[in-house]
């Protein structure tokens, strides 16, 4: 008898009344909440509108959705279509069973349709949502806790997942809990991109190719641990072969797009000012919200017409440089001031009024 382990429900339901309230579906939504409140924070701090991210989510989250259950669905197909299963039972996403590099792919679909329409470039969107995104996929792991999945090799560790269920070819016992070490793992990935955005300044889709990256390390060695059936090719599990190509196409994304544009887009949303443009101080500038993001973008802006803009303009010349007398050179810096001063009678202090007016 195990001294210490993780204990599993005994049901991943409850109901009120006929409603049933699955926890496995709660993780998801969960996570997509996580996911559009922290990317909203993000998008914001980087020029956006508020709103924007939960609009294009709109269309991002059914896409992924499908596209999560589709991967499932077609690399374990024999699960609804063999003999002896009901295919009906494909639609049953509450039971469990979505693939990430499916919702991922067909995510980005729908976000980049809802980006598009929207006139805002998807790699921008696409840095900003990159670290809810992680941390949505650290809560709805969860979900399989609830359903007694998705678990690892027999272990006899103190943090050893007890699975208590026989259905589905389960053979109760004391698991690795690679659904927690997945969420934890997700946790620390979302936590990566923030800081690094934060640091290196990422921008045009680095940061999410980071969080594709970093996601797929752990996906690789975790997915080792799992022992539920999967297919195998040249002896390494089919996800295992996804993750290394994934990580691979993110690794080079990062690289040649740091050589072809580097630093951040200066607009994400059409209309709406960079961070910082427009204001006359650099008042707030560096400070950092609870995204990680700087609220006051790269730097703080100064539009033209400003005393600081003016300070390098060419403000000698309004003097004229024929006199030579430090009186007059002062009496033409105050009709620069006063600028309806009837008493400029000097022919050198109407010139310097003139030029003023010229610059």
């Amino acid at each position: 008898m195990e001294l210490a382990y993780i204990p599993s429900p005994s049901r991943g339901v409850l109901y009120l009344g006929p409603i049933p309230l699955r926890g496995y579906a709660f993780c998801i939504i969960i996570g997509v909440f996580v996911a559009v409140w922290l990317g909203n924070k993000r998008w914001i701090a980087r020029g956006g509108r508020a709103g924007t991210v939960a609009d294009i989510a709109v269309w991002a989250v059914p896409f992924g959705l499908v596209g999560g259950r589709l991967y499932h669905v077609i690399t374990d197909y024999e699960l609804y279509f063999s003999d002896g299963r009901d295919w009906v039972d494909a639609f049953k996403v509450w039971e469990g069973g979505l693939g990430i590099w499916g919702a991922i792919t067909l995510g980005a679909l729908g976000a980049w349709i809802g980006a598009r329409r929207r006139g805002i470039p998807m790699p921008a969107y696409a840095d900003a949502v990159a670290p809810g995104i992680a941390f949505a996929q650290a809560i709805g792991r969860w979900g399989n806790w609830f359903n007694q999945e998705l678990y690892g090799r027999e272990t006899h560790v103190p943090w050893a997942l007890h699975i208590t269920s026989a259905a589905d070819g389960r053979v109760p016992g004391y698991y690795h809990p690679t659904f927690l070490y997945e969420s934890l793992w997700c946790v620390g990935v979302g936590l990566l991109v923030i800081w690094a955005d934060r640091r290196f300044r990422l921008g045009h889709g680095r940061a999410f190719a980071l969080y594709v990256a970093a996601y797929c390390v752990g996906r690789g060695w975790i997915e080792y641990m799992r022992v539920d059936d999967a297919h195998h090719i040249l002896g390494l599990r089919l996800n295992d072969w996804t993750a290394l190509l994934v990580f691979l196409l993110a690794v080079t994304y990062i690289v040649v797009s740091a050589k072809k544009r580097p630093g951040r887009e200066t607009e994400v949303e059409p209309g709406v000012s960079a961070p910082g443009e427009g204001t006359e101080t650099a008042v707030g500038a560096g400070t950092e919200d609870a995204s990680g993001e700087d609220a006051s973008g790269d730097r703080a802006r100064q539009p033209a017409g400003t005393a600081a803009s003016q300070t390098s303009g060419p403000g000698p010349q309004a003097a004229d440089p024929e006199k030579d007398d430090p009186a007059d050179a002062g009496g033409q810096d105050g009709a620069d001031g006063a600028g309806e001063d009837g008493e400029g009678k000097d022919a050198g202090l109407k010139d310097g009024a003139g030029s003023a007016k010229k610059g």
